[in-house]
């Protein structure tokens, strides 16, 4: 069984070398307690040492995220900093190539050890990286199109927030939950809302969304934000402030936000569904008031166009408000595998 005590993300920022080696003792912790055998603990101390090595010779302002996958079976290393970008991206990628006389093993080695890998990179934009790390028997599900950053408010060792994604056989269903406050109370909260949610994750989301309001009485109560996805369409149904949103290739297409009220307290008679139309290539986005809302307004295409998990590290690392717990979550509907 999993230590669910872990943090539901590790934030290193790398801001000086010895930085890169708390982060690979952070990354072999979590792998050892997110259950990976043999060497892969010590694989994903060399992911974190690799990636936090080039945040600190070559960009600004970097940090690793170090996380469970939001659908469990494994583990990623999320990397993200504010430039210079990578204009010889494939180079990078490729062993022996150094722009500062190392071995320029850095990449190379990252993309060989981890099970899924993906990077994009741009001059105004920096350079985001996810490397996951799993078994063979856990690759089928380590949630391909989905990714999420769940982070505690500066200060706090227990975040308020939470999220998790379950995968059925013809839909994904995420649920994004921000506990009242701070610290431990908004935390057990939010932990309740969860479990509650794994009791009935194919339920009608009304139905989902009353279950988790009733275990939430005796807590201090929470926000909550539902989304089913299934190709071509999504529903969101939630009560609070937690915002969901639809973007394409070329832009925002849809904002919802939950309905007023309380989970735990105060939910409305009749929760409310509403229909996200998501066109091809499209993704729904979940995110906590700890987000700020604002990076919707007018995003660049380079962000729009990110795969979910380097959605989630751009927007943590570049519109996070540090003084309260932020959770993003974003998704594609689940496809099919013949």
């Amino acid at each position: 069984m999993t230590d669910r005590s872990v943090p539901p993300t590790v934030s290193v920022r790398i801001d000086h070398y010895s930085a890169v080696h708390v982060a690979a003792h952070a990354a072999r912790q979590l792998a050892a307690r997110c259950g990976l055998p043999g060497a892969l603990p010590d694989q994903a101390a060399v992911i974190a040492s690799e990636l936090g090595s080039n945040l600190a010779k070559y960009a600004t302002d970097g940090v690793l995220y170090l996380q469970r996958l939001p659908t469990g079976g494994g583990m990623e290393v999320l990397a993200a900093d504010r430039g210079p970008g990578m204009p010889e991206l494939e180079r990078c990628l490729a062993d022996g190539f150094s722009t500062t006389g190392s071995l320029g093993a850095g990449l190379g080695a990252v993309r060989r050890i981890a099970s899924h890998f993906s990077i994009r990179s741009g001059s105004a934009d920096g350079t985001l990286v996810c490397a996951r790390l799993c078994t063979p028997e856990q690759a089928a599900a380590s949630g391909d199109g989905v990714g999420a950053v769940c982070l505690p408010a500066e200060g706090e060792q227990e975040s308020g927030d939470a999220c998790t994604v379950l995968d059925t056989d013809d839909s994904r269903t995420a649920i994004v939950v921000d506990g009242l406050g701070h610290g431990p109370p908004a935390a057990e909260a939010a932990q309740t809302a969860l479990r509650a949610f794994h009791r009935v994750p194919d339920a009608p989301l009304p139905d989902v969304l009353t279950t988790v309001h009733r275990s939430l009485r005796r807590t201090r109560g929470a926000a909550i934000g539902l989304l089913r996805l299934r190709p071509g369409h999504g529903e969101y149904c939630g009560v609070g402030n937690i915002r969901a949103l639809v973007l394409g290739p070329d832009g925002v297409h849809h904002r919802l936000t939950g309905r007023p009220g309380i989970a735990g307290l105060q939910l409305p008679p009749t929760p409310r569904v509403s229909d996200l139309p998501l066109a091809p290539g499209g993704t729904a986005v979940l995110h906590t008031d700890g987000i700020n809302h604002r990076w919707s307004q007018s995003p660049p295409l380079f962000t729009l166009r990110l795969p979910p998990p380097l959605l989630t590290a751009s927007l943590a690392h570049g519109h996070r408000i540090t003084r309260d717990d932020a959770t993003v979550l974003a998704a594609t509907p689940r496809q099919r595998k013949p």
